[in-house]
């Protein structure tokens, strides 16, 4: 009987399988510091070592190429405040196809710019008046290039479960037994992956998605049972988790595999940022660092076991971590 689940553990190792040897296996690092704040064992899943600096590279790549050679010409088309830009953009460049990004005309600089250098066609949006989604479709439709959604799509949603099964071969490597994972969670294809991959290997590991306060849309919809959407007026500096309400797939994953969520406020994230700096000496972006912040905070549910935060990426623009990290 098929599964009513958009993906299953064969598609994220199938997603291993087409990213081997071009996307980078991040480390999984420890730090003393860490576990004496936290008073537990933390290991950090650093995805902002992937190529373009966010776990995006993944799915993106394992999406690309599974498109036919006789249709690359006509080019993808994707929506992204930035991070799915780059993965999409630079996933692109390494097969030779066309890629055109429709981002908000408010996205953090370096993640236009570093979009732009990777070669894709950049086309601006208002996020308050227009739809992303709909200038990505028609833009697709009438070109006839592929659309690539930033998580909605089994093929991103495994190629981004391949960073869980990173995390427990490397675990297991380091002879540390995993009593739980914290991952944030925008529209979900990242949770929805590693849950995917490490619930499969590890059934007894609690994964739990950590979001912004204003954009707790997957905790709340995981205590109802039913997607709910953002509060009218939420704002959050974690740009890269902004998603209005969980994806129509990677919610029915989500719903089956994920422990209860966590959220964080935007101070919270801040002093998270200024931590993995000053102590970790780690650059994160604001979204990168909700898990970290979840700790950090004492969110996160006790363990006996090992707990694994993932820093999703480190787009940050120059300005705005300056003016964090240099906070009082």
């Amino acid at each position: 009987m098929k599964s009513p689940l958009a993906i299953g553990p064969r598609d994220v190792e199938d997603a291993a399988d087409i990213i081997r040897g071009v996307a980078v296996r991040t480390p999984l690092l420890r730090f003393p510091f860490l576990d004496e704040r936290t008073g537990r064992q933390v290991l950090l899943k650093f995805e902002g070592a992937q190529i373009g600096g966010a776990f995006k590279f993944r799915g993106a790549y394992n999406r690309l190429a599974r498109i036919r050679e006789e249709d690359r010409a006509k080019g993808v088309v994707a929506w992204s405040s930035g991070n799915h830009a780059q993965g999409v953009a630079a996933a692109a460049r390494i097969l030779g196809i066309p890629a055109t990004i429709v981002m908000p005309a408010d996205a953090p600089a370096m993640k236009l710019a570093n979009t732009r250098s990777l070669g894709a066609e950049i086309v601006l949006y208002d996020r308050d008046t227009q739809s992303r989604e709909g200038i990505a479709t028609s833009l697709a439709q009438n070109r006839g290039a592929v659309l690539v959604p930033s998580y909605d799509d089994p093929f991103i949603i495994a190629g981004q479960g391949t960073a869980g099964i990173e995390i427990v071969e490397q675990a297991e490597e380091m002879g540390v037994e995993i009593g739980q994972v914290l991952v944030c969670c925008g529209g979900g294809g990242l949770a929805a992956g590693i849950a995917t991959a490490v619930k499969d290997r590890l059934p007894r590991t609690a994964i739990h998605p950590v979001e912004p306060a204003a954009f707790d849309d997957t905790a709340r919809s995981l205590r109802t049972g039913r997607r709910v959407t953002v509060r009218p007026g939420a704002r959050s500096i974690c740009d890269a988790l902004l998603a209005p309400t969980p994806g129509a797939l990677t919610f029915p994953i989500n719903k089956a595999l994920l422990s209860e969520g966590l959220a964080v406020t935007d101070g919270e994230v801040r002093a998270a940022m200024r931590y993995a700096f000053e102590v970790l000496k780690l650059v994160v972006e604001p979204g990168g660092a909700v898990a970290v912040a979840a700790l950090l905070a004492g969110k996160a549910p006790p363990s006996d076991k090992a707990t694994v935060a993932v820093i999703s990426g480190s787009n940050v623009d120059a300005a705005l971590f300056a003016d964090i990290v240099g906070a009082a």
